[in-house]
């Protein structure tokens, strides 16, 4: 059995969503295709994410310096104890399915924080004479991204730091296979909604069957 993280960051509903409505396809289609695995949904709208603020940095130096966690204030125990849920639960999966719009070229602030999570040295990366070095290796992930210009080529590619910082965070923590299913052109009036998301359904069909 493996463990599967379904992690989208929007604040629209499925309906109203070209990204989750490809999401919602890929998901779906991998539990019809792998019943004994276990899924867990994240909405990322739904729940309390920890910004890495004074607390947590001081909380972590506390831990550092060699006290135990009983000894951190309260708020530091809240928001260092929620992080390191974040992180245990991310390293225990075996493949990440993300979905995200792209806002103002980027990712959502939501996904932002939720990767400060997961990005933590002496977890997920160590740090070597060489350089750092990912410890997740082995695993999955598919990111699942809609925009409403292209940014896969032509002029705009030079601005696309949503899907390419998801895969350079992935690569940097170990996870190396990594997908992409860009949804573009979704304010522009050509193809139009329809073929964009037949196309996007083309394309989940075809990253399931490595996934």
């Amino acid at each position: 059995m493996k463990k599967v993280l379904y992690i989208t960051a929007n604040a629209k509903s499925e309906e109203q969503s070209f990204s989750l409505k490809a999401g919602r396809e890929f998901i779906d289609l991998y539990k019809q295709n792998n019943p004994q695995d276990e899924i867990t949904e994240i909405n990322l709208y739904d729940i309390d994410i920890p910004y890495i603020d004074t607390d947590v940095f001081s909380g972590w130096g506390k831990l550092q310096s060699g006290k135990s966690f009983d000894e951190l204030t309260d708020n530091e125990k809240k928001t260092v104890g929620k992080i390191n849920q974040f992180t245990d639960q991310f390293i225990e999966a075996d493949k990440y399915v993300f979905v995200t719009p792209m806002w103002n070229l980027s990712i959502p602030p939501k996904m932002k924080a939720y990767i400060d999570t997961f990005v933590i040295a002496g977890k997920t990366f160590k740090y070597t004479e060489n350089g750092p070095v990912g410890l997740l290796e082995g695993k999955k992930a598919v990111h699942i991204q809609a925009s409403g210009g292209i940014y896969s080529e032509g002029p705009a590619k030079n601005f696309e730091f949503g899907n390419s910082y998801i895969k350079t965070v992935l690569g940097f923590i170990g996870v190396n296979s990594v997908e992409s299913i860009l949804i573009e052109g979704t304010a522009q009036s050509e193809p139009g909604p329809d073929a964009i998301k037949a196309k996007a359904s083309e394309r989940v069909k075809e990253v399931i069957k490595g996934f």
